[in-house]
């Protein structure tokens, strides 16, 4: 049983790493492309493994939750729009944090969605990543950057699609409901690329762009941030058939760290002890609210 946890543990810490990676393959390419664009890199590569997979072992599945199957689709491609254009803005381990809040809104909308037990400690957790937001937003009762609160709606969207992923895997293997956010998040930026080369505004870059052709080092980038996510993706899931949900939440956690010194490496400010501390307060209600699992 120890050899079965500790492996869950090494894949989810493999697991981290990669998605750390990841980040700063999406880092690199949004100095010469909108992160609307990397999105659309991000998902195509996966969309074809995905399909080579079906086709060489069909699905096997219930259907029948197709709505449902859609709003997972779209919610993880908004939380990853949000997601790829603060790592293009902000230090990669701050955005990597924004996104990991997804853990304290899953357990509230499982709550209320599913009607979850949340206990003392889950509800504790909850308040904690809380006040963890206000740190790492720098919050002065004044107003939020643009990061800011779309970094706090990265957390909401995954959260919102994690939630709908409970329900939807008692109807469809687990390829048709990552392929159905994939493909979203593939079709759904070439709409906004075609809809950025007609009309612009700087409010709005977030979500529009135009296609920029990538240049001959920009693919070697393209062919990482894909690799990165896919084996990411594949050992996050291993981890978690070996391990509790619980232990593997909390080393899912590490994460953080591996993105702030692969920021650095890249030229990123150290964060400043209000975000650190914001960090910090993040990643033990992350704990907490595991732990419960």
């Amino acid at each position: 049983m120890e050899d079965q946890v500790s492996k869950g543990i090494k894949y989810m810490l493999f697991a981290s790493l990669l998605f750390a990676f990841m980040g700063a393959a999406a880092k690199e390419l949004s100095d010469s492309m909108s992160s609307v664009e990397v999105v659309f890199f991000r998902n195509v590569f996966g969309v074809f493994l995905i399909l080579i997979s079906i086709y060489n072992s069909p699905l096997k599945q219930i259907g029948g939750k197709f709505w449902l199957l859609t709003f997972r689709g779209v919610a993880g491609f908004v939380a990853l729009l949000f997601f790829f254009y603060n790592i293009s803005q902000i230090p990669l381990g701050e955005a990597m944090t924004f996104s990991k809040t997804s853990t304290i809104f899953t357990a509230i909308f499982a709550y209320l969605f599913l009607k979850e037990k949340l206990g003392f400690k889950g509800w504790l957790g909850v308040f904690v990543g809380f006040i963890g937001i206000v740190f790492i937003t720098e919050f002065d009762g004044s107003s939020l950057e643009k990061t800011d609160y779309l970094g706090i709606l990265s957390g909401v969207g995954a959260a919102l699609a994690y939630t709908s992923v409970r329900e939807l895997r008692n109807y469809y293997d687990s390829r048709a409901i990552v392929l159905s956010f994939m493909t979203i998040g593939t079709i759904g930026p070439l709409i906004l690329m075609i809809i950025g080369s007609f009309y612009s505004n700087p409010n709005l870059d977030f979500m529009l762009g135009t296609f920029v052709m990538p240049k001959a080092s920009d693919w070697i980038y393209i062919i990482l941030l894909g690799v990165f996510a896919t084996f990411a993706q594949i050992y996050m899931t291993k981890a978690y058939s070996f391990a509790k949900a619980g232990i593997i939440g909390t080393i899912s956690y590490s994460n953080i760290a591996f993105s702030i010194i692969l920021g650095l490496i890249l030229g990123d400010s150290f964060p400043s002890i209000l975000i650190l501390l914001g960090i910090i307060l993040i990643v033990f209600s992350g704990v907490l609210v595991s732990s419960k699992k």
